[in-house]
């Protein structure tokens, strides 16, 4: 008869158990695999127990159902727990802080390091405060001689107070939109265009940001502006063409200003140089002047004491330089006898040229002679020859 068959003895025709017989579990070595419906049984049996049930095949848990019921309490207990101290227990990186509200009021600002509060009592506000954040706006504006033009530029600013960053202000990220709009607004609109357009942009970035961080301050948002940039501004797509022709005009004014400028710049040195030089000319004839004056004063004076010694020797000096000179700037010579009556006046330099001689003798005066040198007077002019007629 085989082991499972009705009325036969299980026990003993257990194939997976000892060869003596008995229950498994009991005392007999268990040489097969365990019982997998007794280990599911005893793990069922075990969380009936925790949660106030009762055990499988008779028996009370522990006397009454109300023991397990505190237990289900118990363990619910610690559950919560372990979940509100994850909740609680928070870590501050290095460029953070925390902001912590208890009972909806502010506690206290927390640094870097491992903390912990108390929720629902206390809330915290974790942010980066060393992080730099950017803000971009575009937009069309109005300047100050009525020209619409579009005004893009990009504001980077850092939370410098996280205080008044979470408790002074609802959303102030917003606020710094809003404020950013008035500052750039009342700049633009007291610009001209053409400052908008070409180099004025660094001196409204300037005036933008100082206005807008007195904004800022005013709100108490908690906010510190550190640059504001104003890209390239340009004119709307529907006046395009003609802002275009505006700036190119700009240019050819630049360009003619530019030319303009290099002419005066090569004209004025050369005017100036001019002016300098004749200054020094006029300087250096006056310094001529008065120097020769003044040595015709000394002349004079020493000549005047020298007359005084002796007056008819002077005169008569004086008498044959004067004529000297005179007759050095004539081109005839004046021949006299040794009475002072006969004067001749010699055209020496038509008859120098009609012998054939390339320049004139020097003139000179004579009493009595030739005064010239390399030319032979004719017998009837020679002076000797007069005064022997004379004499006879």
């Amino acid at each position: 008869m085989a082991w499972n068959e009705p009325g036969g003895n299980s026990n003993n025709q257990d194939p997976w158990g000892s060869g003596g017989g008995g229950r498994r579990g009991g005392g007999g070595d268990q040489k097969g695999p365990p019982d997998l419906d007794e280990a599911f049984r005893k793990l069922q049996d075990s969380l009936n127990g925790m949660f106030g049930g009762k055990k499988r095949g008779g028996g009370n848990f522990g006397g009454s159902g109300k023991r397990g019921g505190f237990g289900l309490v118990w363990v619910a207990l610690v559950v919560l727990l372990a979940v509100w101290l994850f909740n609680a227990i928070y870590i501050v990186d290095e460029q953070e802080q925390a902001v912590v509200l208890r009972f909806g009021k502010y506690h206290e600002t927390v640094g870097p390091g491992l903390n912990i509060y108390f929720p629902p009592i206390d809330r915290k506000f974790q942010e980066n405060v060393t992080r730099e954040r950017s803000y971009s706006k575009q937009g069309q504006m109005l300047t100050e001689d009525e020209n619409i033009i579009e005004v893009p530029l990009t504001v980077q600013y850092k939370i410098s107070n996280l205080q008044s960053f979470v408790l002074s202000v609802d959303q102030p990220e917003i606020s710094l939109q809003h404020a950013t709009d008035s500052a750039v607004r009342h700049v633009v609109g007291s610009t001209a265009m053409d400052q908008v357009l070409t180099e004025g942009r660094e001196v409204m970035a300037g005036e933008v940001k100082e206005r807008l961080q007195r904004f800022l301050d005013n709100y108490g948002t908690g906010i510190v502006v550190t640059q504001v940039n104003i890209q390239s501004a340009a004119a709307p797509r529907e006046v395009q063409e003609a802002f275009d022709d505006v700036i190119r005009a700009r240019e050819d004014e630049q360009r003619e200003k530019n030319q303009a400028e290099s002419y005066a710049n090569g004209v004025i040195p050369e005017a100036r140089g001019q002016a300098q030089r004749m200054l020094e000319e006029a300087s250096g004839y006056r310094d001529a002047v008065i120097s020769r004056a003044t040595g015709e004063a000394d002349r004079f004076s020493k000549l005047v004491a020298e007359y005084r010694k002796a007056p008819e020797v002077t005169r008569e000096r004086l008498y044959l330089e004067t004529m000297q000179e005179v007759m050095s700037n004539t081109s005839k010579v004046m021949v006299s006898g040794d009475g002072g009556q006969n004067l001749l006046y010699l055209p020496l330099d038509k008859m120098i040229n009609s012998r054939g001689a390339s320049t004139p003798a020097p003139a000179g005066v004579a009493s009595g002679a030739a005064a010239t040198q390399g030319t032979r007077l004719p017998p009837e002019l020679d002076p000797r020859e007069v005064r022997t007629r004379e004499s006879r």
